[in-house]
């Protein structure tokens, strides 16, 4: 079972087939800290960038302030773990490994939960982020970690656990995948977002808190 079920967040799991519907997909995010303003706008403009093959809106919302009455057609909850802020001053002589974002399954089935780890996305650009002006490196880093949140919606949206050989939808990224100017999906990621997107369904955002 994911462990966002055990903190008290329930969904009802979408069904696959019928007719689509044209509504927003409902992205409920938390933030351990709150992000710059600069970042956050990055983070949200790189996403609906990278995710516009699915043909539909991206609706931000805060899970902070959820009521229990909020329907959507689609949804996924994120968190972001650490602080979601560029590096300032010299960086540590460390260097990031493992996974950057995640996104969780119970018995097979790909689950709308992601966590996205944000102090790892900094370590791991550190030393590529240094060499970027002042001015620019929170709105460099935000996309970073709006390309690492749009790999995980990919699993979600496109309902796979598989990954491609290039783009976003690759297993592993490097410094440059995540600072350079455009990083999109292949065409056949982007075509699994128009096709296996679910549908005809209503789903429910609970909180038990």
């Amino acid at each position: 079972m994911s462990k966002w079920l055990l903190v008290g967040v329930a969904i009802a799991l979408p069904l696959w087939g019928g007719q689509r519907e044209s509504s927003p997909i409902a992205l409920y995010v938390e933030f351990q800290h709150e992000p710059p303003v600069a970042v956050l706008q990055a983070i949200e403009q790189e996403v609906e960038a990278i995710m516009a093959p699915m043909g539909a809106e991206l609706e931000w919302r805060s899970l902070k302030s959820v009521t229990g009455n909020e329907v959507s057609t689609e949804l996924a909850v994120i968190k972001f773990m650490g602080r979601c802020e560029s590096p300032a001053g010299f960086p540590p002589h460390t260097f990031k490994t493992g996974p950057l974002g995640w996104t969780h399954v119970s018995d097979g089935t790909i689950l709308p939960f992601s966590d996205i780890d944000c102090d790892g996305i900094r370590e791991f650009l550190q030393f590529g982020l240094m060499g970027v002006d002042a001015k620019e490196r929170s709105e460099q880093y935000g996309r970073a970690v709006g390309r690492v949140l749009a790999h995980e919606l990919y699993h979600i949206f496109a309902n796979t656990a598989h990954h491609g050989s290039n783009g976003v939808g690759k297993a592993v990224y490097s410094v440059r995948d995540l600072l350079s100017r455009d990083f999109e999906f292949e065409e056949h990621e982007s075509e699994a977002l128009r096709l296996n997107r679910p549908h005809s369904t209503v789903e429910t955002l609970d909180s038990t808190h």
